[in-house]
């Protein structure tokens, strides 16, 4: 079998007549009722005993806010989750957007253990659902691959954004608030303590996106020291913004109370 198939779903809900999305002001009554309801239905899609086995638990949905992720082992497993989902949101009246749920297949390391390398379309009720191959979740970039260099990419187009948006707005302020603006808006990169498998090129790329968004946002020249400017600055270098990203990461990993997080942290990853 493959490795794993995973899907992201996107939920509207509604209740009796009124259709609202997840992030609107609700009444704390109905607010309330909502929750038990979807509360139920991801214990009982939780409980189904279908899904990855990772360590004598079986994992197959993760939920934040509108979004769910099913994984499941097999395309039938899958299937069978989808079929169990849509049961429960006809009976609570909650509905799926079709057009923004995706599905993935992560294939095994070990190539001699793939199966097949196209699986028959998956389909929730009528609808069917596309396999593709990257899908940006929660702002992070998902190859079915596991690399991040589509992730890394990402974050370089978004710095060279946020960059080029502070030069045009804040580009005559004091050195003291562009300090504040560029630790703001450049040094906090998202998700960076989660990049594991990645080409080295890309990290140069990175980098080297780094030290000239820094240089061109305090006017510094091009053929500038780059140490003497960190140390007139007093900012830190890119390595030193990655390793206080994975020791932060470690630590909040290390300390969340969640059930899923506990596990796998007690396995070791």
């Amino acid at each position: 079998m493959c490795w794993h198939i995973g899907i992201v779903i996107r939920m509207c809900v509604c209740v009796g007549t009124l259709l609202y999305l997840p992030h609107s002001q609700l009444v704390m009554e109905q607010g309330k009722e909502v929750y038990r309801y979807i509360r139920d239905m991801l214990s009982e899609i939780a409980c189904s005993m279908v899904g990855c086995n990772v360590g004598g638990v079986f994992i197959n949905v993760l939920a934040y806010a509108d979004d769910l992720v099913l994984l499941a082992p097999s395309w039938r497993a899958l299937q069978s989750l989808l079929d169990l989902l849509l049961l429960n949101i006809v009976a609570i009246n909650i509905t799926c957007n079709v057009n923004k749920s995706v599905c993935m297949v992560f294939n095994p390391r070990n190539r001699t253990k793939i199966v097949a390398k196209v699986f028959p379309q998956l389909h929730l009720g009528d609808c069917q659902l596309q396999f593709v191959p990257v899908f940006k979740y929660l702002g992070h970039m998902i190859c079915n691959d596991l690399s991040d260099d589509c992730d890394i990419k990402r974050e370089i187009r978004s710095m060279f954004y946020r960059t080029n948006l502070l030069v045009r707005r804040f580009f005559h302020c004091s050195v003291s608030v562009k300090i504040v603006l560029f630790r703001a808006y450049c040094i906090c990169l998202y998700d960076s303590s989660l990049w594991k498998h990645y080409n080295a090129g890309s990290i140069v790329k990175l980098t080297s996106c780094y030290n000239k968004c820094l240089k061109t946002f305090f006017g510094f020249k091009r053929r500038d020291s780059l140490t003497g400017i960190l140390l007139q600055l007093g900012l830190p270098t890119f390595n030193t913004i990655l390793c206080n990203g994975h020791a932060i990461f470690q630590r909040c990993y290390s300390s969340c109370k969640n059930g899923v997080v506990e596990h796998l942290f007690s396995l070791g990853y």
